[in-house]
């Protein structure tokens, strides 16, 4: 017999989505859906790349480039929705960076761009820094820097060719070419740091902090 199907229960606000997201994450959207927000997706018109390499060329780290553009792409998003009639919605902006010492890693443009990452990678340790912030009428309320390491295993490319035939285009998807919570969990052999974090957004001390601002009952 064929089981029925519901839908992930909701803790909407009486006016409209609890949450904006300022992201086209659909992982991040997940993230937030599965643990039983309404939230709405408002990608943020953002030259990530041109941010980054004017970050890097002054010096910023890693995590403070993530923190820059998570609280950017927030704000761009905050003031688009911004009125006269009281105050906006909470607008949540998160950016993560893989950093291997000191080589950054962007999302793959392709398989054979997601294939040369994944060598590059092989038998090291990288870090993910993962940073989000909230905002609210165009100004930071909160914000929050995770770190998680990784170390892959030693594989060979004709490993790389079976990993990347079998998730196909969902390697570019993501920064490093793998999702942990799917088939690229092959690819390590450690793992150190929050699950979420790893993911893309740091829900718990997100949770906490939406909680205290009512959006969710304690």
């Amino acid at each position: 017999m064929a089981q029925s199907i519901r839908s992930q229960p909701t803790l909407m606000l009486p006016d409209g989505p609890a949450v904006v997201l300022a992201s086209a994450s659909a992982a991040r959207r997940k993230l937030l859906s599965d643990a039983g927000l309404a939230v709405e997706a408002m990608p943020a018109a953002v030259d990530e790349a041109e941010i980054k390499h004017a970050l890097k060329a002054e010096g910023a780290s890693a995590i403070q480039v993530a923190e820059t553009l998570a609280e950017l792409k927030a704000r761009r998003v905050s003031e688009r929705l911004t009125g006269s009639g009281g105050p906006g919605p909470l607008v949540i902006g998160a950016d993560q960076m893989l950093d291997c010492e000191g080589a950054w890693f962007d999302k793959p443009a392709d398989l054979a761009a997601a294939r040369t990452q994944l060598l590059a990678l092989a038998g090291r340790t990288h870090t993910l820094e993962t940073a989000v912030c909230l905002v609210r009428d165009g100004g930071r309320i909160w914000h929050h820097n995770a770190r998680a390491r990784l170390t892959m295993r030693p594989f060979d490319g004709a490993f790389a060719d079976r990993y990347l035939e079998a998730v196909g285009r969902a390697a570019l998807t993501s920064v490093g070419a793998y999702q942990l919570e799917a088939p690229g969990v092959q690819l390590f052999a450690r793992v150190e740091g929050d699950f979420f974090t790893i993911l893309g957004l740091p829900l718990l001390p997100l949770l906490e902090v939406l909680r205290a601002n009512g959006v969710v009952p304690r």
